[in-house]
């Protein structure tokens, strides 16, 4: 299949569903934590899939290899700021299980196309 949009790419509408549940979750979070872990996590989980696009439109293959290194960091800190979440009881094991497993999944994907743009240099 031919890639013609970062749209077309399977990783970023992965990304954006997790964003997805995310917000859903993250939306049973003690108000208290709307500023706190709350914004954390739903701005990680956005930034996956905004710097999969991103880094798609960019000109480069170095461009978007970087781009997504950043979406793996920003996928590093969501799989932190769930750990966190789930030891303050924030979310149950189910959710957390379900989250991060897709995200486990997303970083691979990411990690497959970063060395295959990395193999192909």
């Amino acid at each position: 299949m031919k890639i013609n949009s970062y749209k077309d790419l399977i990783v970023r509408q992965r990304a954006v569903d997790l964003s997805v549940k995310i917000y859903k979750v993250t939306k049973k979070f003690p108000k208290e934590e709307l500023y706190g872990l709350t914004s954390q996590m739903r701005r990680a989980s956005v930034s996956i899939p905004s710097n999969i696009a991103e880094g798609r439109n960019r000109g480069t293959r170095n461009d978007f290899a970087q781009y997504l290194r950043i979406a793996l960091g920003s996928g590093a800190e969501l799989e932190t700021q769930l750990e966190i979440s789930r030891r303050l009881d924030f979310v149950d094991t189910i959710d957390t299980q379900k989250i991060a497993s897709s995200l486990e999944e997303i970083m691979k994907m990411l990690n497959a196309i970063i060395n295959k743009l990395k193999a192909d240099s």
